[in-house]
């Protein structure tokens, strides 16, 4: 699919492919009849009688607004000029007024055919003509001329169709006579994988490397099959004049539905009994447009089964061999599903759309006389419609049950997935814990072992010592010795404290400032005594500091360490020391303001 934004195709938009910050023509503001159809300049096209302009000139000799600047940021040039001598071929069916589906075959349209194509399609058709369908493989630029110019087809519907932009939309409405109707609908079939195959005949399967990208399509490797994006892109006009039915397939190196797979689909329906009588019943002609929406609902129903059988393949892969890198691939596909359920909500509002737009042509007028034959032929083709617009409804909904079945049953084999990982990490866990035990026991052994030839090492470095006492004739003296080491331990000692201690504080209410703890209350701070005979104590809540001090321990709940200077770490003893009478003061001052307030309260 291409990454288009949704923005330059919002459905018959004042400023098509024109973003913001573009600059527009002033002298194409300032001209009056800017907005007016071109007129055609000279060309070598053949020309049909009472022909105002070629084919050649759309879309801008019918839009005027569709610049070719526009035209290039759509793709619209992109066709036009380099598929001007490609092939494309149209496949024809014309669906009688007896309900009858005639094939009256395919044309090949080219460089040397296209003058030939244009007449032709001018021409009428038979008689007993109730609709007639024509489905293009291969888009070529001149083909989307010829049927954009004779059917007066709005250029967002080929935008939307090469920018597989999901749309419907209707335009060109006259009251109780014709308009258009436009589908866009992207939906998900599967088809044969060709590249697992080829792995598996040369041996060197593996698993595929998943991106979670939701327009890429999804391998699945249970069944050797994919699911990727396919497009129905169709146009309707009805009018009395002859109701035609237009199917593009642009993409034909993609593997998506063909024209010719669609083409014999649509004929086929013809043949079955149900609705034959239903094209035979009505004359509504919108009900062939609706078959065609069955085409999308057999992919997405055959693609859903893949998918499911794919999960319980994936299941049995989690629970017997335990493979963790399952994980990507169970997310791919997650993603994937979340992807669908915005794809089955378009499909479901392209039926609403279908269901809530009915043929101006069958439209009572205010003006016509009541006939009884035709206020009940309108009636019936309402039920109808109505009728099968519910049954597509219901399918849908049984495809976005089956949609939210498989998600939940993928998470549930995420979960198990996770679950198994977990296991195997305690497991982990407990064979590390093991092993920690075991090499505890083996240093506690070296230890004991150390411990032994301890006291033999102290002596034997004792008795190593360069002195006079145990080495006579040495310069050097046990007083030299405890000279140098006495003072380097007290360094490190002094250096280690510094580097370690903490003051703590500790935050508590302060009870000698109280606001009126009772109303019944004497105010001491004034000696009067209160309205209700009682004691007001005046009491205040601010907090004031414990403090405290430590060395190296991590402080609990409520307690804060008091950032210190590198003189105060350096004077430790002195900081020490103010602390301990600091902290013995205010001890001191809690308890007489304790008593105090005892005293108060048992008078």
């Amino acid at each position: 699919m291409t990454d288009q934004s949704y923005f330059y195709v919002r459905t018959l938009g004042p400023w098509p492919f024109l973003d913001l910050g573009d600059e527009v023509d002033p002298a194409r503001i300032e001209d009056p009849d800017s907005h007016l159809p071109m007129s055609a300049s000279p060309c070598e096209h053949a020309q049909a009688r009472n022909q105002e302009f070629c084919w050649c000139k759309y879309p801008q000799a019918l839009y005027p607004n569709w610049t070719p600047r526009q035209q290039k940021k759509s793709g619209i040039s992109r066709i036009v000029e380099s598929r001007k001598s490609d092939t494309c071929t149209l496949y024809y069916l014309d669906v009688m007024e007896d309900g009858i589906f005639r094939n009256p075959g395919e044309r090949n349209v080219n460089d040397r055919t296209q003058d030939k194509q244009w007449l032709a399609i001018q021409e009428g058709r038979p008689q007993g003509v109730k609709v007639r369908a024509l489905f293009a493989e291969g888009l070529s630029g001149p083909v989307l001329q010829m049927l954009g110019t004779r059917y007066n087809i709005e250029p967002f519907f080929f935008t939307s169709t090469l920018g597989w932009i999901p749309s419907r939309f209707q335009s060109h409405v006259v009251p109780h006579e014709s308009d258009h109707i436009t589908i866009i609908l992207t939906f998900i079939k599967g088809f044969p994988n060709p590249s697992f195959l080829n792995n598996v005949t040369r041996g060197n399967y593996k698993l595929p490397d998943l991106v979670i990208d939701t327009q890429a399509a999804l391998p699945l490797r249970s069944s050797n099959r994919v699911l990727t994006h396919d497009l129905l892109a169709i146009h309707m006009v009805r009018t009395p004049k002859g109701n035609t039915i237009i199917s593009l397939h642009p993409n034909a190196n993609r593997k998506t539905t063909t024209a010719e797979a669609i083409h014999t689909r649509v004929h086929l329906t013809g043949k079955s009994v149900y609705w034959g009588n239903i094209f035979k019943d009505t004359t509504d002609p919108t009900f062939v447009l609706l078959s065609l929406l069955w085409y999308g609902l057999y992919a997405w129903d055959e693609s859903l089964e893949d998918l499911y059988n794919h999960i319980c393949f994936l299941e049995s892969q989690v629970i017997v061999t335990n493979d963790f890198t399952l994980t990507q691939e169970l997310h791919a596909i997650s993603a994937h599903l979340l992807h669908y359920d915005s794809l089955l909500q378009d499909f479901r509002n392209s039926i609403l759309f279908v269901k809530d737009t009915p043929n101006p042509s069958l439209q009572p007028r205010d003006s016509e006389p009541h006939d009884a034959a035709v206020a009940e032929e309108r009636r019936q083709n309402e039920t109808l419609m109505d009728r099968e617009c519910g049954t597509l409804l219901l399918e849908v909904d049984r495809l976005e049950r089956s949609r939210m079945l498989m998600e939940s049953r993928l998470k549930n084999v995420m979960d198990l997935e996770f679950s198994i990982i977990n296991i195997e990490d305690s497991r982990g866990m407990q064979k590390l814990t093991e092993a920690t035990v075991r090499d505890s026991a083996a240093m506690k052994q070296i230890a004991y072992l150390t411990m032994v030839f301890l006291p033999a090492s102290f002596i034997a470095n004792i008795f190593g010592m360069n002195v006079q006492e145990i080495n006579p004739g040495s310069h050097g003296t046990l007083g030299h010795f405890f000279a140098a080491a006495v003072p380097l331990t007290l360094l490190t000692i002094w250096v280690v404290i510094g580097y370690q201690i903490q003051i703590t504080e500790k935050r508590y209410l302060d009870i000698r400032n109280v606001h009126e703890l009772h109303p019944d209350a004497l105010d001491t701070v004034n000696g009067s005594a209160g309205a209700n005979g009682g004691v007001a104590q005046r009491r205040s809540r601010d907090e004031v500091d414990d403090i405290g001090f430590g060395f190296g321990v991590a402080p609990s709940g409520g307690v804060t360490i008091r950032k210190l200077k590198i003189w105060d770490r350096v004077w430790w003893p002195a900081l020490l020391v103010s602390t301990i009478v600091e902290r013995r003061r205010r001890r001191r001052e809690r308890r007489k303001m304790q008593t105090k307030f005892e005293r108060i309260d048992t008078k």
